[in-house]
């Protein structure tokens, strides 16, 4: 069931808070049997054959991990726990790539090729993507010493636990467990209020504002599908339009999950943190699906990087040196392992050549942006001088950059998305309302296109992209306003104006937030109900 539907908000979620507090009176491990319990409620809740593809592989990674434990303690057998650890990390790869890739690896050989093959249709189960990450670095950690004992219903739970099963957070196995270890501790009022109004946030985030928005952005896009003409005005408009109803759908849904978690009495690692907001594209990725890029930099860039750098110095050659940077050391050093990491992202996102190119401009982007780090301030007189030139240029060419990727992400072929990237660029002409160059005369030039659309529809769809703009741009986020009482783990507020807004309007368990929250709560539920569905849960 989705956070957005009257079943989960009325029926599901009652149930499991009141159920919750009593199962944590019976103790630790009551109120861990109860949390997977209705985790695999929730999760069969579309089709309950998932359990049987879930739950499997659950026990199959428990046993590869208890082995890898017990061979830790003989001297002499790294090797057997190196080939543990590698059957682990193949398993999942091959688990995955069944269910999510193999339909698209069969097109690609009937492109490539002109082979013929046929599948019978793969359904892909829910999650997949996220859930085989988070087992995939539970084997590393514990290969590599960091997790020393555990049990079968904490691990259970760390896989299964409802509001992160589906679109993460990806979290760890040592970030989880302290807390999971309290949770037969006495319920705290004021963390259960902090979770409830936090999801709340989501919700009217998702309910009101990214699928507020979508409706008019999800008809160019099925246009340009379609082969029809699109302007550059409706480009833009559908691309910065999409890129804000995804960027209020995730967080939304990142603000929900936390909220749960924290409704539960856990904390979630941080996940998103007002990436719009950004002067890079560093940066970007530092605050867009944190949790993703942490497992993309521990676990694929870094094992790439040292590669490279063992490689270079066993020839004589220097490793990479910011300071001194040589330009075959960048290549193969930072530009290299950047750009397969985010192909690999691109990929991981969805099995589709849109993605792949998707994934490629974003590895790019941070190539480039790794180059001009490294060679741009030391043409300015000082670093407050740079610093005063390029957060504003940086935060431009961001958002463009970020957006020009989006239609990409979104687009639902590569010949739809050139359509829509050339269109970006003014090809077809700039769209206007007819009635608009009607009243100004314009039409004697032969670049103005008359668009047979409404005044009313043109100037609402434009009014929601400039609202959602400034919500996005020049307000707190939800993390922002409850920092004060740590909703996520570590969240602090940066010293930035929107922190400074939050820090005077933080959340307080008083008349006038419960207030707030409910009108949210109204507003959104109100909005529930319809066609709606997180555009990450697809991955």
């Amino acid at each position: 069931m989705l956070f957005n539907s009257y079943e989960f908000i009325f029926i599901f979620l009652p149930l499991v808070l009141f159920g919750f507090q009593l199962a944590r009176r019976l103790g630790y491990n009551a109120a861990i049997v109860f949390l997977i319990f209705v985790s695999l409620i929730f999760y069969a809740w579309w089709r309950p054959i998932n359990l049987l593809i879930i739950v499997p592989s659950i026990f199959v990674n428990y046993i590869l991990a208890k082995t890898l434990l017990r061979y830790a303690e003989y001297e002499g057998k790294a090797r057997v726990r190196n080939f543990l650890l590698t059957i682990g990390i193949i398993s999942n790869l091959l688990f995955l790539g069944y269910f999510k890739y193999l339909t698209f690896f069969q097109g690609t050989s009937n492109d490539l090729f002109g082979t013929d093959f046929v599948l019978t249709y793969i359904i892909l189960p829910l999650g997949i993507s996220f859930i085989t990450f988070q087992k995939i670095a539970f084997l590393v950690d514990v290969h590599g010493g960091g997790i020393k004992a555990f049990k079968f219903r904490e691990f259970a739970l760390f896989v299964l636990f409802f509001p992160q099963l589906i679109a993460g957070p990806i979290v760890h196995f040592r970030e989880m467990v302290p807390q999971y270890r309290q949770l037969g501790i006495r319920i705290d009022r004021n963390m259960l209020a902090l979770g409830i109004s936090l999801f709340c946030i989501g919700l009217f985030k998702k309910a009101v504002l990214a699928d507020g928005i979508a409706i008019h952005v999800t008809p160019v896009f099925d246009a340009a599908a379609a082969g029809q003409v699109i302007t550059l005005t409706y480009a833009w408009i559908a691309a910065i339009g999409f890129t804000l109803q995804i960027y209020f759908d995730f967080a939304g849904y990142s603000d929900m999950a936390a909220g749960l978690a924290l409704a539960i009495g856990l904390r979630l690692p941080v996940n998103f943190d007002s990436p719009l907001k950004s002067c890079n594209i560093i940066d970007f990725w530092a605050r867009w699906h944190i949790t993703l890029t942490r497992f993309l930099t521990a676990y694929v860039y870094n094992p790439i990087a040292l590669y490279g750098t063992r490689r270079r110095l066993g020839k004589g050659l220097g490793g990479f040196n910011p300071n001194n940077p040589k330009f075959t050391a960048f290549l193969t050093l930072l530009a290299a392992p950047t750009f397969l990491t985010m192909l690999l992202s691109g990929l991981w996102h969805g099995a589709g050549y849109t993605f792949i190119v998707w994934g490629a401009l974003h590895g790019a982007y941070l190539c480039i942006n790794h180059g001009w780090r490294l060679i741009a301030p030391k043409r300015f007189s000082s670093r407050e001088t740079y610093e005063k030139w390029m957060r504003p240029v940086g935060f431009v060419i961001t958002f463009l950059s970020v957006t020009f990727a989006m239609v990409w992400f979104r687009a639902e072929s590569v010949g739809s998305a050139l359509e829509l990237s050339k269109a970006m660029a003014g090809t077809n002409g700039i769209g206007i309302p007819e009635k608009i160059v009607g009243m100004i005369g314009l039409e004697n030039m032969s670049f103005i296109i008359p668009e047979a659309v409404s005044l009313l529809e043109f100037f609402t769809t434009v009014a929601w992209v400039i609202a959602l703009l400034v919500v996005a741009l020049l307000l707190p986020n939800g993390f922002q306003f409850l920092a004060a009482y740590e909703p996520v783990l570590g969240y602090k507020l940066k010293d930035n104006p929107s922190s400074r807004v939050a820090a005077k309007l933080s959340w307080q368990p008083s008349l006038p937030w419960f207030l707030i929250i409910s009108v949210l709560l109204i507003s959104a539920v109100l909005r529930v109900g319809g066609q709606s569905e997180f555009l990450y849960w697809q991955f």
